[in-house]
C-alpha cells in the first residue's frame, strides 16, 4: 500500500451555495461508513460537494489536507472510466496515528441531469489490517527468540535475492545444530534451555554482518543467509566467527554450559536457484558436518547420493511389504563337538533390477528412515517360518539347532520386539528355545534399563538372548550381570590376528573368563583360519562363526550343511 501524498485543491462545502446538491445531503449522511459526493477537475483537483460527518473526522473536507495517492489516481480513473465504479486500498496519516481505508468511487447521476457528480465511500480497516499483520507476524516469527522462522526466513531471503539480482556476489545459506542441546535440556529444564536457545541468538547475532539475515529454523537449528563474494573462502571466515560465539560457555542462571554446534553451508549455484533447494542443500551438508565435526560445504555429488538414499528407501519399503527380501545363514559351529548347533539368520536383498544390495548399504537407509522397525519384525518371523518349514521336511522331527536373529537398536526403543517374538513362536508353532535375539553392545548399555525391561520378557518366552560385537562398546560390568544374557559374541576386530597377537589374545581370555564367571557362554565372531579356530577352542570358547566354515547360505543348503554335520563333523 503506498504511502505517497499531495496536496491538491480542495473546495470547501459550499453550505449556502447552489453547488451543494441539497437532494443527497440527508441520504449521505445517513450512510453508515465515511462517504462524500465529489466533482473531478482537471489536474488533480475536485469538489467536495457534501460528506457526511463520518467523512469529515478524516480530515479530508479540510484544505490543504494531505490526500493520499491512491484516492487521487483513482478519482483520475473515474474521470477517465465514468461509467465504471473503481475500488482502492490507501493509508491516511503516518506512524501509530495511520488509518487503513478501503475506498470505492463509482459515478452518481442527479434528478438535475448532471452526471458529474461521483459518490465516494471509505471503510476503515485499521483494525482489520492490525490484527492480519499480527498474525502474519506470528506465521513467520519464532515467538522465543523473535528471529524470523523458517518462513520468514525463506521469505526474506527471497526478497533479498530479488533486490540483489543485478548485484555481483553470490548468497549462502549457513545452517548450524546446536550439539547436545537435547540432553542439556533434560538435565536443566526447559525453561532454563529457553533461555539457552536465546542466549545462543544474542551471540550469533553479533557475531554477524550488517545485512546478514538470522534465522532460528527449528528447536535447536539456527539459518542465516549472507552475501559473498570469495566463495568457499567467505564461508569458512563467517563459519570460524560462528564457531567462535561458542568458545566460551554460557551462564544460565548459577550454571556455566558449553555447546558446541555443527555448520552446514550451501552457494546459490546458479541466479534463481530456489530457496527452498538451497535450504535443502545446507541440510545436507549439516547431516555431514554432524557425522565429520568439520565445517561442510554443499556438494552436488552428495546431493545425488541423498536422492538414491530416498530412491532406496522407497524401493525397501516396497520389497518389505511385498515380502521380497529373503534370509540366508551362517552355521554357529561348536568347538566341542565341530557339529552345527545353530544359525545366523541375515537379511538378504535383491532389487528389481536383480542386482544384490550390500547389508551394509541398505540397513543403514532402513534405521535412518524407520524401515528398521518392520525389517525386524520380518526377520524374526521369516526365522520361526523356516525352522518350522525345516521340521516339516525332515519328517515332523524338530530340527535339533536355533536361528540367530539380530534386533536393532532403533528397533528396542521403538517396538515391541517381546511381542513380536511371541507373535511368531505362536504363528508358526515352535519353541522359544529355538530362537536367539542378537543385540549390539552399545544398543545395550545405551539405556541399560530399557534394555533389562525388554530383555526379560523375551527370556520369559524362553527365547535366548546374545550381546554382538562385545568388546567395543564398554559395557558396565555391574549392569552385565544384571541383564539376562546367555551368550557374548566375541568381536571380529579381536578374532583377527590374534594368533600373532598377544594383546588381543589376553582380551579373548578375559572375556572367555568373564562369560564363565556370569555363567555365560561365547561365540568367536569372523573365524577365518584353523588356527584360530584351534586357538579359540583352547581357550574355552564354546561356539565359533566365520568363513573357515562356511559363508552364508539359503535355507535350503543350510538344512544340508546341518544334516552332514550330524554325521561329519565340520571342525
Amino acid at each position: 500500500m503506498g504511502k505517497g501524498r499531495t496536496k491538491p485543491f480542495v473546495m470547501p462545502i459550499n453550505r449556502t451555495g447552489e453547488d451543494r446538491p441539497i437532494l443527497f445531503v440527508g441520504w449521505i449522511d445517513a450512510l453508515p461508513v465515511p462517504a462524500a459526493l465529489i466533482r473531478p477537475m482537471e489536474r488533480g483537483r475536485f469538489r467536495l460537494h457534501a460528506s457526511n460527518a463520518a467523512f469529515d473526522r478524516l480530515g479530508l473536507s479540510t484544505v490543504g489536507t494531505d490526500i493520499p495517492t491512491e484516492l487521487l489516481q483513482a478519482i483520475e480513473r473515474a474521470t477517465l472510466n465514468p461509467a465504471d465504479t473503481d475500488e482502492f486500498a490507501c493509508q491516511l496519516g503516518e506512524g501509530v496515528a495511520a488509518r487503513d481505508l478501503r475506498g470505492s468511487i463509482g459515478p452518481l447521476s442527479s434528478e438535475c441531469g448532471d452526471d458529474s457528480l461521483f459518490l465516494l465511500t471509505l471503510i476503515d480497516r485499521t483494525q482489520e489490517m492490525m490484527t492480519e499483520r499480527n498474525l502474519r507476524r506470528e506465521l513467520v516469527s519464532d515467538s522465543l527468540t523473535g528471529l524470523p522462522n523458517r518462513a520468514g526466513f525463506e521469505e526474506l531471503v527471497e526478497e533479498r535475492a530479488a533486490t540483489d539480482a543485478e548485484k555481483p556476489g553470490d548468497h549462502a545459506v549457513l545452517l548450524l545444530d546446536l550439539s547436545r542441546f537435547s540432553r542439556i535440556n533434560e538435565h536443566i529444564g526447559s525453561l532454563a534451555g529457553d533461555e539457552l536457545i536465546i542466549t545462543v541468538a544474542r551471540r550469533l547475532k553479533s557475531s554477524l554482518r550488517s545485512g546478514d539475515i538470522l534465522a532460528r529454523t527449528g528447536g535447536d537449528e539456527f539459518a542465516v543467509s549472507t552475501r559473498i563474494g570469495k566463495g568457499k573462502a567467505d564461508i569458512r571466515e563467517l563459519a570460524g566467527r560462528i564457531r567462535g560465539c561458542f568458545d566460551h560457555p554460557f551462564r544460565i542462571a548459577d550454571l556455566k554450559v558449553s555447546v558446541g554446534c555443527a555448520i552446514g553451508c550451501a552457494i546459490q549455484s546458479a541466479p534463481g536457484t530456489d530457496v527452498a533447494d538451497q535450504f535443502r542443500h545446507a541440510q545436507i551438508a549439516l547431516k555431514r558436518a554432524k557425522r565429520t565435526d568439520r565445517i561442510e560445504i554443499y556438494e552436488p555429488e552428495a546431493a545425488r547420493l541423498v536422492d538414491n538414499r530416498f530412491g532406496l528407501e522407497t524401493e525397501l519399503r516396497h520389497a518389505i511389504e511385498d515380502d521380497r527380501l529373503r534370509l540366508d545363514f551362517q552355521p554357529l559351529v561348536e568347538f566341542a563337538t565341530g557339529a552345527v548347533a545353530g544359525f545366523e539368520a541375515l537379511a538378504r536383498w535383491t532389487n528389481g533390477d536383480g542386482q544384490l544390495v550390500s547389508p551394509s548399504e541398505f540397513i543403514p537407509v532402513a534405521e535412518d528412515s524407520g524401515l528398521i522397525v518392520p525389517l525386524g519384525q520380518w526377520a524374526i518371523g521369516k526365522a520361526a517360518e523356516v525352522l518350522a518349514d525345516w521340521d516339516r521336511q525332515n519328517g515332523g522331527e524338530r530340527v535339533d539347532c536355533y536361528f540367530s536373529v539380530n534386533v536393532s537398536a532403533i528397533q528396542l526403543v521403538r517396538d515391541d520386539i517381546a511381542q513380536a517374538v511371541r507373535s511368531a513362536l505362536e504363528t508358526h508353532k515352535i519353541g522359544g528355545e529355538r530362537l536367539m535375539i542378537e543385540l549390539t553392545e552399545s544398543a545395550i548399555i545405551a539405556d541399560p534399563d530399557l534394555a533389562m525391561s525388554v530383555l526379560s520378557k523375551i527370556k520369559a518366552l524362553h527365547a535366548r538372548i546374545a550381546m554382538d560385537d562385545f568388546g567395543t562398546g564398554y559395557s558396565n560390568l555391574a549392569y552385565l550381570q544384571r541383564l539376562p544374557l546367555d551368550v557374548l559374541k566375541i568381536d571380529r576386530s579381536f578374532v583377527e590376528h590374534m594368533v600373532d597377537d598377544r594383546e588381543k589374545v589376553a582380551i579373548v581370555r578375559t572375556i572367555q573368563s568373564l562369560a564363565e564367571t556370569l555363567g555365560m557362554r561365547t561365540t568367536a565372531e569372523g573365524v577365518e583360519t584353523a588356527d584360530q579356530a584351534r586357538l579359540l577352542s583352547a581357550l574355552g570358547c564354546d561356539f565359533g562363526q566365520g568363513f573357515l566354515f562356511a559363508r552364508p547360505m539359503d535355507s535350503i543348503s543350510a538344512l544340508e550343511f546341518w544334516r552332514q554335520s550330524r554325521t561329519k563333523p565340520i571342525f
